[in-house]
């Protein structure tokens, strides 16, 4: 169980646990993948503990510009999946 950070922390930045989840999926995976830290020292040993670190510090944020909306990532899991 991760409480740190606390969730509470974490709505501040992000009213929705749903944005949460999948921004800080998306972080762990690319964490997973060799991609740089953005903090010097984490209190979690785990990729997904280390993301919501770097979300409540401001580090990781959702890309105003990027819009997807939901059919078309459905599309693009799909493809993913056949391949």
């Amino acid at each position: 169980m991760i409480s740190y950070p606390s969730i509470d922390d974490l709505l501040k930045r992000y009213d929705s646990r749903y944005s949460l989840a999948v921004l800080s999926a998306k972080r762990a995976h690319q964490l997973e993948k060799g991609d740089p830290k953005m903090l010097s020292s984490y209190e979690s040993p785990k990729t997904v503990g280390m993301a919501l670190e770097e979300i409540a510090k401001g580090k990781v944020i959702i890309d105003p510009d990027s819009v997807l909306l939901e059919h078309e990532a459905e599309k693009k899991l799909k493809k993913q999946e056949d391949q």
